[in-house]
């Protein structure tokens, strides 16, 4: 694949256009992956579903629209990072490649891996720091109006908020070699990671939370927590930081007993 064919940035016309074509791109692929999750979940936990779901998802006047609404901006914000991801690799200012083996196989995953822990850090402490009482007000509240969460929260942000997390990836293929596909999962997986853990249903099995990877792993109970009490379970992917710096909700493991049972 020739990367100086993907867009040419000196006809304003052909940007505009990409621009457009990409936020379709990463709305869809959030109401597709929201929506999968609905379904899925609908068929797999159909009475506790119902009890506790469907009312907040579907009603007109429910939390789902104002979410959605706030998700396509998001999605804009989100595809003008991919522009800008675009952009830097066809001006050689990435480390974005495309021969798999320029180095070696196993760096693949290993590259994957390094850019999800760079971005549990950032966002970790990032985290942290929009929940200061004033920052919070003008960042973050608009993700926290969805106290009980669904699927639909995974994009709803403040504009600002999205802006910030935007830089997260045109940060990382500055500096980290990564093939074009590792890019392309790690786009993957922040989509379908931050679904699981606004679904409000535990998806992983009993027990898993003292299995040694669902130690480490954030699910839906966990960021539940979150948005309940506010000041606890700060990550994204992994519970490392939260362990590290304590501050990890002490009732975690009772309450994913209890959604699992």
């Amino acid at each position: 694949m020739e990367v100086e064919q993907l867009v040419d940035f000196s006809d304003l016309s052909a940007v505009i256009a990409f621009i457009i074509s990409l936020s379709l791109v990463v709305f869809l692929r959030y109401v597709f992956v929201s929506g999968l999750f609905v379904g899925l979940f609908y068929v797999l936990f159909k009475d506790k579903f119902l009890s506790r779901k469907i009312s907040k998802m579907l009603r007109p006047d429910g939390q789902s629209w104002q979410e959605i609404k706030w998700s396509a901006l998001t999605s804009f914000i989100f595809a003008l990072s991919g522009v800008g991801i675009v952009w830097m690799w066809q001006s050689g200012y990435s480390t974005i490649y495309i021969d798999p083996h320029k180095y070696s196989i196993l760096y693949l995953p290993l590259s994957l891996f390094i850019a999800l822990f760079i971005h549990e850090t950032y966002y970790y402490w990032l985290h942290r720091w929009m929940h200061r009482p004033k920052i919070y007000r003008l960042v973050h509240k608009v993700h926290h109006d969805s106290i009980v969460t669904s699927p639909w929260t995974a994009f709803s942000f403040d504009p600002l908020e999205s802006i910030l997390q935007a830089f997260v990836v045109p940060f990382i293929i500055l500096f980290l070699p990564m093939h074009f596909s590792m890019v392309m999962l790690m786009l993957i997986i922040m989509t379908v990671s931050a679904t699981i853990n606004h679904l409000d249903i535990e998806i992983y099995p009993k027990g898993f939370e003292q299995h040694w990877l669902g130690k480490w792993l954030i699910g839906a109970t966990h960021h539940s927590q979150h948005h309940a009490k506010f000041l606890v379970n700060y990550g994204l992917y992994f519970t490392f930081w939260d362990k590290w710096m304590q501050t990890e909700s002490p009732d975690f493991e009772e309450l994913f007993r209890e959604k699992t049972k």
